[in-house]
């Protein structure tokens, strides 16, 4: 029991970690382009290089997690991500050193993400998955929500903050995730490797609705991506102190920890399906609100409303999927779902970025609201009821 209680508190801290590291330098990322002079049209390039290489390694990784455990990719994608800031803080004051520490980073976070997915997974029974992914990403989102208060700290009243500082302070945080991940033990057992053989990619891409569980995952994911970019674009636009901005990140990021630290009452209340719908309506809303030109408290109210409705998103697609896979073949089906994720980071940030072009940062998050709206409709056939 003490060694399961240990596994559980090492698989959150590590989440957590995780995405503190990562809500930290690609915000940072973001204003130091903006001081470099980077247009706000071709961020969506930069948010882009974020998920390059992980489009090309998820299901290589989801392959390797099956077949060798889950610690040894945790632990690859730790190390990265101490790399990642180390680019950032040498190279970064050029637009290329910018593109190559967001590759370094992306490859970092699928290496750290996948892993943990697939431990979720192959340690928790079938019944228990909407709440287990409800937890583990409340974890992540609490790490969501304490990178930006970094960017609070360091910002103050100036639109474009002291970058430097952040970088470093994502450096120490990525040390501090490399010495957790020793703490992680492997699921990964020679039952599992024997099933991982039998089941390919095809079988797992016949999965009744899959395609529309990747694309809702996808659409989320994208948003959270856009939002995180372009909030502070639009502070930089409107002259909006980056304190403020870190706050919004913060606010959405704690919506988004309170709907899925509930999830699994939420889901047994609602139903999967119908959850799902309103979730993502009520983040089209709360962006397109966001996006207008309104006061400070309603601005904040937005925030929080779009926060819930991305947060339940990515949880329910993960335990949907975990339940409809065969045991030792999880790890290549969260990195199946990953790599729909990451065609989603490369392309629709840069796809949305040129069609709102001369729109500025507002039209990118209106035409964002739009897509997501467009996706709710889309979900509505989704086959995401328990069974």
């Amino acid at each position: 029991m003490i060694n399961a209680n240990r596994q559980v508190w090492a698989l959150l801290g590590h989440a957590t970690l995780t995405q503190l590291i990562t809500f930290v330098l690609r915000p940072a990322t973001t204003y130091r382009a903006l001081e470099l002079g980077v247009p706000a049209s071709w961020l969506g390039v930069l948010s882009g290089s974020f998920a390059i290489v992980p489009l090309v390694l998820a299901l290589p990784a989801g392959h390797i997690v099956d077949r060798l455990g889950e610690r040894r990719v945790m632990f690859a994608g730790s190390l990265l991500m101490c790399t990642a800031g180390t680019v950032l803080l040498a190279l970064g004051h050029t637009v290329p050193g910018l593109v190559a520490g967001s590759v370094v980073l992306g490859t970092a976070h699928l290496g750290a993400i996948v892993g943990q997915q697939a431990l979720v997974a192959n340690s928790t029974t079938s019944g228990r998955m909407d709440s287990a992914f409800g937890y583990y990403t409340f974890a992540a989102s609490l790490g969501q929500a304490a990178g930006p208060l970094v960017i609070v700290a360091f910002g103050g009243t100036q639109a474009i903050p002291d970058t430097t500082p952040i970088f470093q302070v994502g450096i120490a945080v990525a040390i501090a995730l490399f010495t957790l991940t020793f703490a992680i033990e492997n699921t990964w057992t020679e039952r599992g490797r024997a099933t991982t053989e039998n089941v390919g990619v095809r079988q797992l891409l016949r999965l009744p609705g899959l395609a529309g569980a990747l694309l809702t995952a996808c659409a989320v994911l994208a948003a959270v991506d856009i939002s995180l970019v372009y909030l502070p674009a639009l502070g930089a636009e409107r002259g909006i102190a980056s304190s403020l901005i870190g706050t919004l990140l913060v606010l959405r990021a704690a919506s988004s920890m309170a709907s899925r630290f509930f999830l699994g009452r939420l889901s047994e209340a609602v139903g999967r399906r119908r959850l799902l719908d309103l979730s993502i309506f009520g983040a089209a809303a709360g962006i397109s609100v966001a996006a207008a030109p309104v006061p400070v408290w309603l601005l904040l109210l937005a925030v929080t409303v779009a926060g819930f409705g991305l947060g339940v998103g990515q949880p329910l697609t993960m335990s949907w999927l975990a339940e409809s896979a065969p045991p030792g073949a999880r790890g290549r089906a969260m990195s199946l779902r990953l790599t729909g994720n990451r065609a989603g980071q490369v392309l629709i940030p840069g796809a949305i970025g040129m069609v709102a072009v001369g729109l500025g940062a507002a039209g990118v998050l209106w035409v964002t609201a739009a897509g997501l709206a467009l996706t709710g409709v889309l979900a509505r056939n989704l086959p995401v009821n328990r069974s």
